[in-house]
Formats: structure tokens, sequence, C-alpha cells
């Protein structure tokens, strides 16, 4: 027996391949299959399922062209009703996998169609839970993605996947090992564990969401207590899901057009196609195409490209390293960004030389803000998350996210500023939105408030309320 995960840390997620006697199984794939079909060639194994335990909204799965390369049947839970063939399985029902079985275990609360799959070894003896989006280490699914269309409240689901971990999930034994579909990073829920693999046991004693003496109506209203909204993309990620979307290989084809920079920047001034710079952002700093977006490919690329860009559809021309072109088409795909309409040839001294309008951002460093605010009340803008902003901050400093940069760009101040993140990445992604939307008038921090922290700067911590 083979039971591999397949981790991919920039989406925080896991994908899992079951093989047992030549056969083997998928769940939850991501869009770039070719890594399943290879492992179970490798092996001499043939993929018999394709299983998903619901429709992301965090990601474009890869079961519809699994499925067409293998043949291999898709199959959903109870109550999925995507628009192409597969098999919407019962409660219950079984999948021969060699010589073992995946039993469906439909548990709803995440999504409607949510499902767990209990794999049981030849004997029937349970094994291990592969449970998407319904349990996490340290966390449950939380209730309020993709049902806008719905008359069905967050309230509704968060009551449905109680009575779905109580009836389905806690009634397994200790021992049964714990594979979900996401850790810590994950906007799929609140409080996931840095660990990606554990036992139910350890859940049921650790798990807030799974404490025996909870009642409904408290665990409704732990559940949904300080959800955040979601990604804009994540209905076009679902809708993708259930209807099926264009092979990554004709993505990938497109993206690899090269454009030459004046070409692109025309492009960009006469559409609404979007440059973007996923370069280092110390490459950024020092000089990019003017109103070009800087989304680094060694940050959390992915889902800060849906956070900041929103649409799925929108035009893209990449800028990026050549060795690192088909990363940064596929990692888009991953996300459901397909339209990338090609890639900028060249590095900065080609697109000086060629006309093009090049701009740069004015960064210091924390050690040279420190001397800087001791004469001057320039504000401080905060783009960290909310939690990170009330755990530590600069004294007086603003906190405007990230997240929600592009509808707070009026909030930010008229005479000079100077801006920063936890790290130094974030605050590049802001400075190149607010450059794009005209604002000029601040400088960067390089290296965040982690640099920050090791000045003099006056510093405050949040307090609770309830503590004063």
């Amino acid at each position: 027996m083979k039971i591999e995960q397949l981790y991919t840390n920039c989406l925080a997620q896991g994908a899992y391949y079951i093989e047992h006697n030549g056969e083997a199984a998928v769940i939850d794939p991501l869009r770039e299959v070719n890594q399943y079909i290879d492992i179970a060639e490798s092996h001499s194994a043939k993929i018999k399922y394709v299983f998903e335990t619901h429709f992301h909204a965090d990601f474009v799965s890869g079961h519809v062209t699994l499925s067409e390369k293998t043949g291999a049947p898709i199959v959903f839970g109870p109550m999925a009703d995507p628009h192409f063939e597969c098999i919407v399985a019962q409660d219950n029902q079984e999948f021969a996998i060699g010589g073992l079985t995946i039993r469906v275990l439909h548990t709803p609360g995440h999504t409607m169609e949510s499902t767990t799959y209990l794999l049981l070894d030849e004997s029937k003896n349970e094994l291990a839970i592969f449970s998407g989006d319904t349990l996490f280490l340290g966390d449950v699914g939380r209730p309020d993605l993709a049902q806008k269309a719905s008359s069905i409240t967050q309230e509704d689901l968060a009551g449905m996947l109680y009575d779905s971990l109580r009836t389905k999930i806690m009634t397994l034994p200790d021992n049964v090992v714990v594979y979900p579909g996401h850790g810590a990073g994950s906007a799929c829920g609140k409080n996931m564990s840095k660990e990606t693999i554990g036992l139910l046991g350890e859940q049921k004693q650790t798990n807030y969401a799974l404490r025996e003496d909870m009642t409904k109506d408290e665990f409704i209203q732990e559940v949904t207590d300080g959800l955040l909204p979601p990604p804009a993309y994540f209905p076009d990620n679902v809708n993708m899901n259930k209807s099926g979307y264009m092979d990554i290989d004709h993505v990938l084809e497109k993206g690899k057009t090269a454009w030459t920079s004046a070409d692109a920047y025309a492009k960009q001034t006469a559409t609404d196609a979007i440059i973007l710079d996923v370069r280092h952002q110390k490459d950024f700093i020092a000089g990019h195409i003017r109103h070009s977006i800087f989304i680094g490919l060694d940050g959390t690329f992915a889902p800060w490209v849906g956070a900041v860009l929103k649409r799925v559809e929108q035009p893209i021309i990449l800028v990026a390293p050549a060795d690192r072109i088909e990363e940064a088409i596929t990692r888009l795909a991953r996300v459901g960004f397909d339209n990338i309409l090609g890639h900028i040839e060249g590095i900065l001294a080609d697109w000086k030389a060629s006309g093009v309008a090049v701009d740069t951002l004015d960064s210091i460093s924390a050690n040279e803000l420190e001397k800087r605010l001791h004469g001057e009340q320039d504000a401080v803008i905060d783009v960290r998350k909310v939690s990170e902003y009330q755990s530590e901050h600069v004294e007086k400093a603003v906190n405007l996210p990230l997240e929600d940069i592009s509808d707070l760009v009026n909030e930010f101040p008229k005479n000079h500023f100077y801006v920063h993140c936890a790290g130094g990445y974030r605050s590049v992604v802001a400075a190149s939105i607010l450059k794009r939307n005209g604002i000029h008038n601040f400088t960067d921090i390089a290296g965040g408030f982690a640099a920050i922290r090791e000045t003099s700067i006056s510093k405050t911590e949040y307090i609770c309320p309830s503590t004063i």
C-alpha cells in the first residue's frame, strides 16, 4: 500500500495519491496532473478513480484533465452538480482500489457537497480519512464559501458541519490518520496547524471544534466568529471546478508568447491588461515598467494574485526571469488566472533603451526610518493583516491591510508617508498598486516590521478591550 501526500506550500494544499495492487486513486489533484500520471507509471499502476472532496474555491483542481488523460472517472460526493460526466456517489458507497476500499462519507457543512473519504484495509479496518475542507488539523472548514446563490446561510452550514463531525468523523477510531485538504496559510479556515498529517484521536483532544461538551449553538458561534471576507476570486474558482476549464498546456503555450517591452507597455496603456512583475522585490524596487504590479514568485504568490487582481479573466503580461516563466504561468493557472497574453523579453537596460517608461521605488532601511522619525511627523502605514497589527505595531501607525488596498486608496495620506509590512514583500505589492493609482508620495521600509523591531522606534502592543 502506498499513500503519498503531495503538498503545495503556496496554496497550503494537500493532494493525495493512493495505490494498492496495481490500482491507484488521486484525491483533489492540482491542475498540472502529469505528476500523478508519472507516479502511477513509475509503479506500473493504473489510476482507477479521481476523487474530489468538494468544489474548491481557493484553487482550480486537475480532476477534469486527469480524467481525460487517464480515462479514470471523476467521483464527487452526494449533492454535487458538476457540468461534466462524473460519478455522483451516494453516502456510504464504496470503491475498490486494489484490495483497499474507499468509502464515501457525506459531510456537508463547508459546502453542501463536501465529502470525506474513508480508507479501509483489506479486512475493512478504518485506516485513514481524506477530509478535504471538512476537518483540518486544529480547525474545521469555514461555512461561508460559495453560497451566494443559495438561501442557505453560513449558520445553516455551520450547523450541518457540527452534525457531520459528530456523526461521521468523531465516531471513528482514534488511530485513524487524518489527511486534510489544507494546512496553515490557507484562507479556507482560521486556526490551522502547520502540521499536515495527524491522528484523529489527537484532534479530538486538541481541536476546539471537536470538544465533546460543545453544543451546536456554541459550535456555530465559534466557527462563524471572526471570519474575514473570502477573496474575490473564490466564486470564479468554484465555477471553473464545476463547469470545466482549459487544459493547462494551452495556458502555458499562450503564456510563453514573447512580447517586446514597447508592445507590452502600449497594450497596457490601451487596454485593461496588467503587466505583472513576479521578480524579487529588490529587482522591482531598482527598476520596473511604469504602472506594472508587483507580486513576487518567492512570496505567497497565487493567493496574493487572487486577492489583488480579483478577476480571473484579467488579461496579464508577465515580467519574470527567463527560467521561471513556466512556473509563473502554472501558479497563476492554479488559481484560475488563464488569460496570460505572454511575457516580456529583456531586462531593465533593454526596457530603458527601447524608450519604455521605467519607474523605481523609494525604499529605505529601518535604521534610516529611525533617524527620520525623530525629526518628522510623517505618517506610517502598516499593510499587514489586522491580527498582525493588533499584536504589535509602530506607535501611531495606521493599518490599511494589503488585501483591502484597492478599496482604500483614498485613505492614504496626501502628504509624504512610510509604508511597511512584516518582512518587505507585501509593502512592495502595496507600493506597486499605489503607484498604478497615481500615488507616489511615500517611501517603502525594506525588511518591514521585522527590521523595525530591531530599532528604538516606539511600538505599541494591542490590548484586548475585554482585559481593560
